[in-house]
């Protein structure tokens, strides 16, 4: 009977409500699972994530591909150790006959300055004096005095001509020479058949003088030219002792 009592009763709560706190709430058996319903239409493509990190490169292909390009050339290398000095070779076959030297114009112009530069290298040697150069000139004297002539004689044998200034640098190279020695020097200048016209012993025109004030007035009584120490001109008779300058 108590059996049956509690069983009505849980039939009884199981149809109807209970009060909690004051609220009625319908207590009852869960029911059996609906079946599931049909899937919905896809979603939209979401936006690209970021991109990743390289992966690891992959195993080397098997040969026989196509060769790439060449690469840009490396540096010079350090030279190698020379080898040794191979035998002697047969020797080649005569060339023809050369141009005459005689009749190589060339080269018979280059023998001439060669032996005008040893005939003035010994003209200055054997002069064994004072020496000035100035430009290309080269001006020397022994210290002894002579006329013109002898001078002009001395000198060619040297392989040089009477000193003859051709501008204020060279007449002060011949001056400085002269007041060395305290004396006057014979310049490589006379006079030509017209009175007051002197000239170079290559009969050229003079490009340059330093004639003392009033000079010449020989007025051709004196058809050579003297220097003084100052470095001025005179011009004077061909037969006085004065000193030899040559120049080269």
């Amino acid at each position: 009977m108590l059996l049956y009592t509690l069983a009505l009763t849980l039939t009884l709560m199981a149809v109807s409500g209970i009060m909690i706190n004051g609220t009625e709430v319908c207590v009852g058996s869960p029911g059996i699972p609906g079946t599931p319903g049909s899937h919905g239409l896809p979603g939209r493509d979401g936006r690209d994530g970021v991109k990743g990190d390289p992966g690891p490169p992959g195993p080397m292909g098997p040969p026989g591909g196509m060769p790439g390009l060449p690469g840009r050339d490396g540096l010079t290398g350090a030279p190698g150790v020379p080898g040794e000095r191979g035998d002697k070779g047969e020797p080649g076959e005569r060339g023809l006959p050369g141009f005459p030297s005689y009749l190589d114009e060339e080269l018979q112009t280059t023998l001439e300055e060669f032996r005008h530069q040893i005939l003035q290298s010994m003209g200055v040697l054997s002069l064994q004096g004072s020496m000035l150069a100035v430009g290309k000139k080269i001006f020397s004297t022994n210290g002894q005095s002579f006329n013109f002539d002898d001078i002009s004689e001395s000198c060619a044998k040297a392989g040089g001509n009477i000193a003859a200034p051709r501008n204020p640098e060279e007449n002060e190279a011949i001056a400085s020479i002269s007041r060395k020695y305290n004396t006057y020097a014979y310049l490589g200048l006379v006079e030509s058949n017209t009175p007051g016209d002197f000239r170079y012993l290559d009969e050229t025109p003079v490009n340059y003088t330093n004639w003392y004030p009033g000079e010449p007035r020989g007025r051709g009584r004196e058809k050579c030219v003297e220097m003084y120490t100052d470095g001025t001109w005179n011009d004077r008779n061909c037969l006085q002792y004065r000193l030899a300058i040559c120049e080269f």
